[in-house]
């Protein structure tokens, strides 16, 4: 297994780590942060190719690198910057609400 494929399960497993372990909503937000980055570090890592070029038209080269995976990862680069901030939005309603951002603090609080 090459490293920069162990640095992508590391980042998600810390992630992972993050989103379960925490109480505090801000920390559970960073760890979702960790894990779509890592998910777009998959996503750049599985289209490098070693000596590729970007595929043009106009001349033949025998190593193209493919552009969809490429494409992808910035269409997820977006959606998670917006995935965050709705996050952080709710988070904010959240603390003005309750005033805590403990988890299991809110959820005493259901009626």
């Amino acid at each position: 297994m090459e490293i920069p494929f162990v640095l992508v399960i590391i980042l998600f497993c810390l992630g992972m780590y993050t989103i379960i372990t925490q109480i505090n909503l801000i920390k559970i937000v960073i760890g979702v942060a960790i894990v779509e980055s890592s998910l777009i570090l998959l996503l750049i890592l599985v289209s490098y190719k070693p000596g590729g070029t970007a595929p043009i038209l106009d001349r033949e080269y025998e190593i193209v690198v493919d552009p969809i995976p490429q494409a992808l990862a910035l269409t997820s680069i977006v959606i998670g910057g917006s995935v965050t901030a709705v996050m952080l939005a709710l988070v904010i309603k959240i603390y003005k609400r309750y005033g805590t951002l403990n988890v299991d603090e809110i959820r005493k609080l259901r009626g």
